[in-house]
């Protein structure tokens, strides 16, 4: 069964959509392709309650810094 699209509008910034039409060239595929990998890309991520980047770097810095703290606390 095809998909049934709708369009839509936005606006993005012109860094971005310079850089999301030359990858689009360069694959080969419509603007559109990439856009719908993106967005459920982010969609399955939120669904799935992924923590984001900036929180896992923060994570990270942190366990480096106190993970023998965290392993006691834990015991």
């Amino acid at each position: 069964m095809p998909q049934i699209r709708e369009k839509f509008a936005t606006q993005i910034e012109s860094t971005l959509l310079a850089d999301l039409r030359i990858l689009a060239e360069a694959e080969g595929c419509q603007i559109q392709t990439l856009v719908e990998e993106a967005v459920r890309t982010l969609l399955e991520e939120r669904r799935q309650g992924k923590a984001r980047t900036h929180v896992l770097d923060a994570y990270q810095k942190s366990h480096s810094r106190f993970g023998s703290l965290f392993e006691k606390l834990a015991n």
